[in-house]
């Protein structure tokens, strides 16, 4: 499992996700106030669905939703979001994309530095790290929405590259500009995806010891913390020897 999927487990189990909910909803309401930049409809803006699909997800108040695409639309008096990704190296020579919504470049940039910095890494030009992954379309499903063979076969149907299954549940992967067909196929068939998005997939993974691993987690702790930032992508890996002694 990488790195960063091993982190989300971590924060789970220590009941971050609730400590940290004003945060997601600010995250949410930026990318709901961009998504309807492009238009209020979310029946012909499928960014802007895939937002509402995931401030639903988190139990985000309708007004809340209706307030940040009021906003994004024009109305009202939205801040001028700008969306920004920044790349580089954290401890370990591990490969990190900062993927950021900002309505202030240079304060986002000294921020997303000051954290490479604090944790033994360092911020790289554009185009630095991002080689080192694929920009797919991801779309999981509980264990419960279907069987393997069944899940499988809509996803091919759907025009989905790939699915794998496992007592965790279902990942499919797609090409980023099917990802809106595939997903609006799945959740026609099987219902709304426990998570939908367009993600950075590292082609190989870097295997970090244990105190690299602490750095690690806390740079993309610190890192996901902020407020400008939406997405954090990085291609490190440990044993579960490790995992064990951290999750302690």
């Amino acid at each position: 499992m990488a790195g960063h999927s091993q982190f989300k487990n971590i924060m789970h189990r220590k009941g971050a996700q609730d400590a940290k909910r004003a945060k997601i909803f600010t995250k949410l309401i930026r990318e709901l106030t961009v998504a309807a930049r492009i238009s209020p409809d979310p029946g012909s803006n499928p960014r802007l669905r895939a937002a509402i699909a995931a401030a639903r997800a988190q139990n985000m108040p309708k007004d809340n939703i209706d307030r940040a695409i009021k906003r994004g639309s024009g109305e009202g008096d939205g801040s001028n979001f700008e969306e920004i990704r920044y790349e580089g190296y954290g401890p370990g020579g591990v490969a990190v994309i900062v993927e950021t919504l900002t309505d202030n470049r240079n304060r986002t940039a000294a921020e997303v530095r000051a954290a490479f910095t604090k944790f033994g890494g360092s911020l790289g030009e554009s185009g630095s790290v991002g080689f080192m992954f694929d920009r797919i379309g991801a779309i999981s499903y509980p264990a419960d929405a279907a069987d393997a063979d069944t899940m499988f076969e809509a996803a091919l149907e759907a025009g989905a590259e790939d699915c794998t299954s496992s007592d965790s549940g279902h990942e499919v992967v797609c090409a980023p500009e099917d990802f809106n067909d595939v997903r609006d196929a799945l959740e026609q068939r099987f219902g709304p995806a426990a998570s939908a998005e367009i993600i950075w997939r590292p082609q190989n993974t870097v295997s970090v010891d244990e105190d690299k691993a602490r750095s690690l987690f806390k740079l993309l702790e610190t890192l996901e913390d902020n407020d400008d930032v939406q997405r954090v992508s990085s291609n490190f890996e440990v044993s579960d020897e490790v995992m064990q002694k951290l999750s302690a």
